[in-house]
């Protein structure tokens, strides 16, 4: 099934209208979002759709503003309205690999759950914490300066509050310390958050930053990863933090979080003042369903789940995609896109009919 609109010879970005639309401000027509895109889809869509030479993002300034720009390029050539960005602080996190022959360099690593860098106080103390003065924002700063017109810059932490805290003490460790000993959880939680404060406070600085749109995954299929007493907590009052900061430059906060948050989600919406939630299972709610309950009180975004755009064929792509355009598209506060991200093991092609898909119906949107 052939593209019809890509590559856009004539984008048009308008990232002050997607804010607008999320925000219930502007009716429509139904913008494309998406929160990560993996080199391996990401790469052949530069060079296949775009035309352009691929660069690897190398140490050297030349080949990292080469990466860059492809990664200007591959948002606005496709249509969407913002550059989503995203890099972190160091964080030293005992992690595990495998072999995956769809990641890059054939392998793929993920947090240990069992074994973590603090388990103690004394860990506490050795533990090397990151700084920082010596972040390096210059890819925020490139990405910033080089916007094409009418687009918006949207960005965030690698990693949450959450995660990083389970991922710090592992997964076990956590839980058996919210037990054991709660004022070290806190303490590594609060560390934590000191530093994604300083984080924030500093990207806020950058022209042309649109949104946070950080991710912090909080569950699974059937409800949170710990309680969410727990989570009120520890991590909550984090999020509500960077929000309001968001919310002092008259900037909408939005939050990706994977898995089951029925048992949060007023206070996410209510308390911390998220203006947007992503991540969406059809297997837990469906984004129709999501937006159907809570109505006009926070955006929607994105809703096409992975294993559709993964394992379905394009033609499921396409009517999943035009599925939920019709059906979120006229409610309001909603942009389409992946229900998680595009990892690795989604083909191009299905991405692509998925962005097609939903040009298509932009370009029919009549007030």
């Amino acid at each position: 099934m052939g593209l019809r609109h890509l590559p856009l010879r004539r984008p048009r970005p308008d990232g002050r209208r997607f804010i607008d639309i999320l925000l219930g401000r502007y009716p429509g027509p139904v913008p494309l979002v998406e929160y990560l895109v993996d080199e391996e889809v990401l790469k052949p869509v530069v060079t296949e759709v775009l035309g352009r030479p691929w660069s690897d993002f190398g140490p050297d300034v030349r080949s990292r503003e080469a990466w860059l720009d492809n990664f200007l390029a591959f948002w606005h050539g496709l249509g969407y309205d913002i550059v989503r960005f995203e890099t972190g602080l160091p964080f030293a996190e005992p992690k595990l690999a495998a072999l995956d022959p769809t990641a890059g360099g054939g392998r793929r690593d993920w947090a240990d759950e069992h074994r973590g860098a603090i388990r103690s106080w004394e860990d506490f103390e050795r533990y090397p914490w990151p700084r920082i003065e010596d972040m390096d924002f210059s890819p925020f700063e490139y990405l910033s300066r080089n916007l094409p017109e009418g687009m918006g810059l949207v960005a965030c932490h690698a990693g949450g509050i959450f995660e990083h805290l389970s991922w710090i003490m592992s997964t076990e460790g956590l839980c058996l310390a919210l037990v054991d000993d709660p004022p070290l959880v806190r303490a590594v939680a609060d560390r934590i958050g000191g530093l994604l404060s300083g984080f924030y406070e500093y990207l806020v600085s950058f022209p042309g930053l649109l949104a946070l749109f950080p991710g912090d995954d909080m569950g699974f299929k059937t409800g949170t990863l710990v309680s969410p007493e727990d989570l009120r907590k520890v991590a909550l009052p984090w999020h509500k933090r960077f929000a309001a900061l968001a919310h002092s430059l008259g900037i909408p906060y939005f939050l990706h979080s994977c898995g089951n948050l029925a048992s949060i989600m007023d206070d996410l919406v209510s308390d911390v003042g998220i203006d947007g939630k992503h991540s969406f299972e059809d297997a837990i709610m469906p984004a129709e369903i999501f937006q159907e309950k809570y109505q006009s009180r926070v955006a929607v975004l994105g809703g096409v789940d992975v294993n559709v755009l993964a394992a379905g064929s394009e033609a499921d792509v396409r009517r999943r995609t035009r599925g939920l355009v019709e059906t979120c598209g006229p409610r309001g506060r909603f942009a389409v896109g992946s229900g998680n991200s595009i990892p690795s093991y989604v083909p191009a092609a299905n991405f692509l009919a998925m962005v097609d898909e939903a040009l298509e119906l932009k370009n029919g949107f009549v007030l």
